[in-house]
């Protein structure tokens, strides 16, 4: 019984030291394949790796004393190897340019990871796999950040980390005004959303490139605003009107991505609400790629509007005015329904709709959330919205790209829209 009880004991332990180890030679494996790469850059390899994170254990299971000891000579080593590194001016190329830290810093990674398994041995192993994943995609980052990336959109990417991971936590999750529709939080997340889905969009047009023509642009476009892609296909169209049917077909895929976006403001504010909404956005959207590949059959795509293709996966001034945008008509609406009572939604839908569709679809699913509207009326209220910003889609069509234009784009918005129309009503029933 004694014995069953050591081993027990001992048994989390073994655990963190295997993990640790694990870890080590995971990260020691990568260095010493780079180390056989370039000999003078790495002076660590397998067996160093291994033991630091075998010490890093260690030093933990000792005690706080240990750690602290271990990572001071540890240091001490690490940069008196780094400057001896860079009086000898050897470097991963060997052409005598300054060397990195890499190694250095995995050697500490190494060791804290180690310490960190003690505690978290899930946590510690799954932080190596990350290390040396990141370490064995060199040239891969490399490439990314200095050929692939350009200066506009890390600018881009880095609003988009700020916006997320700064501004967002430091917001508070509770309403601001008297009527109960302002929450900054869930306002902001809406803004970090649109950036990310306009990312993703992006992301497919920069990837693919022409490969798919108008139609990948159109869809691309739509992510972040399905009406402004209206507008640069009716452009198009206009300029080449040999491309008006498959210009037309790509407006109409546009609405996959509005679609899209309508579901992630819904469901962020009001999942009952979306719970309303899943079928009809998924018969509108279906429709609409159907109808845009019908487009793609009849006619070919023989370029890419450069318009579409960008050079930004967003634009952040046109991402703030959507967030104020949308708080102007959640504000309104909540001050209009205090005044005049629910009732008085459906009639604001109509200018909402023109303005935004999803700052319309917004403030309905405001009300469902706060309680004051219920979910079926909030759905009706969705559909005159979602009417209101076809029609205004067809109109610029035809003040943008012409009478034939309108005409490819106006039947396929309108059988969208029925098919939202016809799916609601079915569920509804």
């Amino acid at each position: 019984m004694p014995s069953d009880i050591g081993i027990l004991s001992i048994a989390p332990h073994v655990t963190a030291l295997g993990v640790g180890l694990g870890v080590g030679l995971l990260i020691g494996l990568e260095r010493e394949r780079a180390k056989g790469r370039h000999p003078s850059a790495a002076p660590a390899g397998v067996r160093t790796f291994s033991m630091l994170g075998l010490a890093g254990v260690v030093a933990a299971l000792i005690g706080t004393t240990a750690i602290g000891v271990a990572g001071f000579f540890l240091a001490l080593v690490v940069t008196a190897g780094y400057l001896r590194n860079r009086g000898d001016g050897s470097a991963p190329g060997g052409n005598g340019t300054p060397p990195g830290l890499t190694t250095e810093v995995a050697m500490l990674t190494t060791f804290l990871l180690g310490v960190l398994a003690a505690s978290s041995t899930v946590l510690a192993a799954g932080l190596g796999v990350v290390v040396a994943t990141i370490l064995a995609s060199r040239a891969r980052l490399h490439r990314f950040a200095r050929q692939w990336l350009s200066e506009r959109e890390l600018h881009d990417l880095l609003i988009l980390a700020v916006s997320a991971f700064v501004v967002l936590p430091l917001l508070p999750d509770v309403t601001v005004d008297p009527w109960d529709s302002i929450n900054p939080r869930r306002l902001w997340w809406l803004v970090v959303a649109v950036m990310s889905i306009a990312s993703a969009g992006y992301l497919v047009l920069r990837t693919f490139g022409a490969r798919f023509g108008l139609a990948i642009a159109g869809l691309a476009g739509g992510f972040a605003s399905s009406t402004a892609t209206v507008l640069a296909m009716g452009e198009r169209a206009r300029e080449d009107p040999s491309l008006t049917t498959i210009a037309a077909g790509a407006a109409i895929l546009a609405n996959v991505g509005s679609l899209a976006q309508m579901a992630v403001v819904v469901g962020s504010l009001a999942p009952d609400l979306l719970s309303r909404l899943a079928y009809p956005l998924l018969a509108a959207g279906l429709t609409a790629a159907c109808w845009a590949a019908v487009a793609a059959w009849r006619a070919d795509a023989t370029a890419v509007p450069t318009r579409l293709a960008g050079s930004r996966p967003f634009r952040p001034g046109s991402v703030l005015q959507f967030v104020f945008v949308l708080a102007g008509v959640l504000l309104l609406t909540a001050i209009v329904r205090a005044w005049l009572g629910s009732g008085s939604l459906p009639w604001l839908m109509v200018p909402s709709g023109i303005a935004d569709i999803h700052a319309a679809a917004a403030a309905a699913a405001q009300g469902v959330a706060s309680g004051q509207i219920d979910p079926t009326l909030a759905a009706a209220c969705v559909l005159i919205a979602y009417a209101s910003s076809a029609a205004f889609k067809c109109v610029l069509a035809y003040a943008k790209g012409g009478k034939t234009y309108a005409l490819r784009v106006a039947p396929g918005t309108l059988a969208v829209l029925a098919a939202f129309a016809a799916t609601l009503w079915w569920t509804m029933k």
